[in-house]
């Protein structure tokens, strides 16, 4: 199984995070460890030796046929579910890579940081590109998102990591974050949601 992320997906992150309102020339693809996946509730540990983690609320997407460059207008039918999942974000180690032009897989790709909820079928859905999702944290909502907001779509980023990478059933694909990242910390409780769908539940330890 592969999890593929995309970063700088969402013009007003991409202001939050750097100051400006830009679109990436192409999809900005990395890819986190089998080990970063987090589900079924179990809690988050905190990795404080890492400094500040972030949430990064997204759409998550499940891959469910074998698939390599596939054309755009086919891209939908190698899909079936969708859920929220959270892109943990080890940011003061993000930002001193970035400062020395090395990668960042470790600030993003570390165990637990993959954090994801139940699946939905797409069926429940009128359109992937019009569905809001949120992140709740102690009940109080930090994060907010709608996928019509996406620089780069769905169909998009699938058509585009095929290129690369041969997509098989189970890979995942988190699709980027809105604005408004921000910390957790020990004993907060998040809640993630779709539409009306509450798809994810878990504790930080």
């Amino acid at each position: 199984m592969k999890i593929f992320a995309v970063g700088k997906n969402y013009i007003q992150h991409n202001k939050e995070m750097e100051g400006a309102l830009y679109k990436p020339e192409e999809p900005v693809i990395f890819l986190k460890a089998d080990s970063a996946l987090l589900k079924d509730k179990k809690p988050f540990f905190l990795p404080e030796e890492l400094g500040r983690i972030d949430y990064e609320t997204e759409l998550v997407v499940r891959i469910s046929r074998l698939g390599k460059s596939i054309p755009q207008r086919f891209a939908h039918r190698y899909y079936d579910a969708v859920t929220v999942g959270i892109d943990f974000t080890a940011r003061d180690l993000q930002q001193r890579l970035k400062e020395k032009g090395l990668p960042w897989e470790r600030s993003k790709g570390f165990d637990g940081s993959a954090a994801i909820g139940e699946w939905v079928p797409v069926e429940k859905f009128r359109d992937i590109q019009a569905i809001h999702f949120h992140l709740d944290i102690n009940g109080k909502t930090v994060q907010e998102g709608c996928t019509s907001d996406m620089l780069y779509r769905v169909d998009e980023l699938i058509a585009f990591i095929s290129q690369w990478f041969t997509l098989k059933t189970g890979d995942i694909l988190y699709t980027g974050t809105p604005a408004g990242v921000g910390p957790v910390h020990i004993d907060d409780h998040l809640e993630g949601w779709l539409e009306v769908y509450k798809v994810m539940e878990f504790n930080v330890k």
